[in-house]
């Protein structure tokens, strides 16, 4: 039962004057939280050259052809990555957008979600190291860092909204540890921490990015980030493909979070994250989908059943269940994010809620429904709920006109080519 977007009761026999949906043949799960996205790159899927490349020159394959992005681009790619994202049921995405070209803003993203109906929380990235500096990124694409703590007060006292059930919440996103400065990141930390909002960055993705810490700075990621104020409850670093036991036991005991992203890991080569020995350690983790530049997809059903799988093959069948990957899809993403209002089907909760028909043909012949999710499907939900407002229904977006949406998106990708 849903009362003005919270979940009021579970149960048999409830009765209501309002709308009642027919959920015969389905399951319902809490909606799905998505930890770590850049939705710009929806534009920019299975591009050549950086196809088969690893992290670093695949960023240095894209970052010429995201600096000719503008508002409209930025705007259009989150509408389509947005919608991908609630057809595979989830209903809360962070995003981390981390370069501005041609007047383009966070402000854009924070458009697209409104439009979309999924609950939202942006991150106002940043790079200020470029290539002349001995960073990745070219000159171009950086910020001057002066201007880049002034925009994020900006993004914050416009957007963030701290109360109980906030559509929009905003961190602050440096990029990571090769496209800005140790300054950078410890005064970022500290201005969120006195803006009360979440820090978050990519870290210990790849090898590459193992040994460019060590070499500049000295040390491994995790020294660096509880160097720089990196740790603690309001943190959550993506990745984090290459932490060693050490830095396992500080994000557990510092209660940092982790954005498992494990297609991109698998796309661009990166490892296995060590996702069973965190949460045994009692790290928090969600999932994330990536960039759809690096993934290429932004379907979370999947990414949940492909956390499943590289835990078994990297650790044995007995590694992670159906049930535990579902709630690193949920309860423990929202987690992540600092929503202790999300991610469970339990009164007081926010009514944010996936229905799946599972009288299909994925799971024909299924004798666990809930476990088939994970195991076979389906990827696509028939209806879904946020904050009690159907975003899609009968398998199709109800926000928005999606078909006009992929039109002007391929458009605006062609225009790139």
């Amino acid at each position: 039962l849903i009362r003005g977007g919270v979940i009021a009761a579970v149960g048999q026999g409830l009765s209501t004057t309002g709308k009642v949906v027919d959920a015969r043949g389905c399951v319902v799960t809490p909606g799905l939280v998505n930890t770590h996205h850049h939705l710009y790159q929806t534009l920019t899927r299975a591009v050549p050259g950086g196809q088969d490349a690893l992290l670093f020159g695949w960023l240095q394959t894209l970052y010429p052809i995201w600096s000719r992005f503008g508002p409209e681009e930025m705007f259009v790619s989150a509408q389509v990555g947005l919608a991908e994202l609630a057809l595979s049921g989830c209903t809360l995405t962070s995003d981390h957008l981390y370069l501005f070209p041609n007047g383009s803003r966070v402000d854009d993203t924070i458009a697209a979600a409104s439009e979309v109906g999924l609950r939202f929380h942006p991150t106002r990235g940043a790079m200020s190291i470029g290539e002349s500096d001995g960073g990745l990124p070219p000159d171009a694409l950086v910020e001057r860092e002066a201007a880049i703590l002034e925009d994020c007060i900006r993004v914050v006292d416009a957007h963030h909204d701290a109360s109980e059930g906030a559509m929009v919440r905003v961190g602050l996103a440096p990029c990571s540890p090769f496209s800005v400065s140790r300054d950078l990141m410890r005064e970022a930390a500290l201005l969120a921490r006195d803006k009360r909002v979440m820090l978050h960055t990519h870290l210990a993705e790849n090898d590459e990015d193992i040994a460019y810490s060590l070499a500049k700075f000295g040390c491994r990621p995790g020294q660096y980030a509880e160097d720089l104020g990196w740790t603690g409850d309001d943190v959550w670093h993506a990745h984090c493909v290459k932490l060693d036991a050490g830095e396992i036991d500080l994000f557990a005991r510092s209660r940092t979070g982790v954005a498992h992203c494990p297609c991109s890991n698998c796309r661009l080569g990166s490892g296995i994250a060590p996702v069973r020995a965190m949460r045994d350690a009692g790290v928090k983790v969600g999932l994330g989908v990536d960039g759809s530049a690096s993934n290429d997809a932004g379907n979370l059903i999947l990414e949940a059943r492909q956390s499943l799988l590289l835990q078994r093959v990297s650790r044995g069948a007995d590694a992670m269940s159906a049930r535990e990957a579902l709630e690193i899809a949920t309860l423990g993403a929202a987690k992540v994010l600092g929503r202790s209002d999300c991610g469970a089907i339990v009164p007081g909760m926010r009514a944010d809620l996936a229905i799946w028909d599972v009288s299909g043909i994925e799971s024909a012949g299924s004798w666990d429904p809930v476990a088939s999710l994970i195991l076979c499907g389906p990827t696509r939900v028939r209806d879904l709920y946020v904050e009690g407002r159907a975003v899609v229904q009968g398998g199709q977006m109800a926000t928005i006109d999606l078909p006009r949406v992929i039109e002007r998106q391929n458009h605006l990708a062609r225009r790139l080519i």
